[in-house]
């Protein structure tokens, strides 16, 4: 098995030659199965360039972060933002479980996971060994049964009696009779989408401990049907009050089998590897929208994620239709009055000092201009992840917009401090009094 660590946009090797491959460089036959593997995924272009490039003697990684795994082998890309600095991967992972887990609500807990990163397990072997531990500890308990229609030929009467069956099959029978019933039984959609999981992941898992407690759920799923993973039934599971503690679970089976689902062209064999891909700036809008919720609890503001949808431009004729809709990242609102808009963006800025204009993208200005009046809103702010390079206090600087009493906020928030310290961070960017930054005319 081989397997490559490389950070957003980096490179990793790949020999070309018939011999076996160095420990830092993929076999040509490893990096073409890992191709198929990103170009099945929903995040992926047509021909997957937008999450690896094939460079013929090397693979680039783009801005994405995550685990690709193939037979044999499996890529791990994680983020970094700031070169300047030297951080250990176990660092970055940590912190990417930590982000994860915040936007993606997996409840992860910050124990295990941090644990396992500093034992420099990779992110698939600690995904995959949080699903199994919590797995076997939920399925020990009990597992979750449901009620199941079935038909059988009894001696005695059970259930109801199938009339039609009972008069055409066994109209000389009458020691038989035709029931309809329902019994109790595991084999679920909740369990098939679990036991699926189970199975894909036995062949991903690296640790022998895992590799066991994914037997021992074989076991105990053994009444369960095995599905085919392109017809597990997504829109049959019902999570309601006899399942809830199973619902964080379900969650991560989606994570690591949903996703090549959901795109009619995907590559049958890419179907026997994994793609945790996550585009680092939806997952930094996610991150910081979901601890801005809990930054602003208790408070008369709300916190709105991708939503707005206004348009930008009305067709003048008749019937006219409007063009051009907005998705602001984020809205702050009270009593359903815009606040504050906030965009996120993923990317180093301020890094040169002369740069009166911190390295702020022209159309991104532009971009938050519109939104300040679509959304008739005096407040909106670009949010960007901290570096070195911005100096211990970060980012914080306010312009006036021409012509009108908008004002464009430009602020970072520090991702290496901890979600504690970056919901306070948040809850200090986000409150009304903003008396402390600096105004540039």
């Amino acid at each position: 098995m081989t397997h490559l660590t490389v950070y957003e946009w980096g490179p990793t090797g790949v020999h070309n030659d018939t011999g076996a491959a160095p420990k830092n460089a993929f076999t040509r036959s490893q990096a073409n199965a890992l191709l198929r593997a990103a170009r099945s995924h929903t995040l992926a272009n047509q021909s997957g360039t937008n999450i690896l490039v094939d460079r013929y003697s090397e693979l680039r990684a783009q801005q994405v972060v995550g685990v690709i795994a193939a037979p044999g082998c499996s890529l791990e890309i994680l983020p970094k933002i700031d070169s300047g600095v030297a951080e250990g991967d176990e660092a970055i992972r940590t912190r990417l479980m930590s982000m994860l887990d915040v936007a993606l609500g997996l409840k992860l807990g910050d124990g295990q996971a941090l644990a396992m990163a500093r034992q420099k397990e990779t992110l698939l072997d600690i995904l995959i060994r949080l699903f199994t531990d919590r797995l076997l500890a939920e399925a020990r308990r009990g597992l979750p049964r449901g009620y199941m229609s079935q038909e059988d030929d009894l001696a005695a009467l059970r259930g109801r009696l199938n009339v039609i069956r009972q008069f055409t099959h066994h109209a000389v029978r009458p020691d038989r009779l035709a029931c309809r019933f329902d019994t109790l039984n595991p084999d679920t959609p909740l369990l098939r989408i679990m036991k699926a999981c189970v199975l894909l992941l036995r062949s991903h898992a690296r640790a022998l401990e895992t590799q066991r407690r994914l037997d021992e759920l074989r076991f105990i799923l053994a009444d369960v049907s095995d599905v085919a993973i392109g017809a597990l039934p997504w829109t049959q599971v019902r999570i309601d009050r006899t399942n809830r503690r199973w619902e964080s679970l379900y969650e991560l089976a989606k994570l690591f089998l949903k996703r090549e689902w959901q795109r009619t062209n995907h590559d049958a064999r890419a179907a026997q590897g994994i793609t945790l891909l996550f585009a680092m700036n939806d997952l930094f809008e996610a991150y910081i929208a979901a601890l801005a919720r809990k930054a602003l609890l208790g408070t008369d503001l709300t916190v709105h994620s991708q939503s707005g949808l206004r348009y930008c431009l009305m067709e003048e004729c008749e019937g006219g239709r409007p063009r051009f809709q907005t998705t602001p990242d984020i809205l702050i609102k009270r009593n359903g009055q815009v606040q504050l808009v906030i965009d996120t963006k993923w990317k180093l800025v301020g890094q040169n000092p002369e740069d009166k204009k911190r390295g702020v993208s022209q159309s991104d200005v532009y971009q938050m201009m519109a939104y300040a009046r679509l959304y008739e809103c005096r407040e909106v702010m670009l949010l960007y992840p901290h570096h070195a390079g911005l100096g211990a206090d970060g980012l914080k600087a306010a312009y006036a917009i021409m012509k009108g009493d908008e004002r464009l906020r430009i602020a970072s928030v520090n991702l290496t401090t901890g979600k504690q310290v970056v919901q306070q961070q948040l809850a200090e960017l986000i409150a009304p009094d903003v008396a402390g930054l600096e105004v540039d005319a």
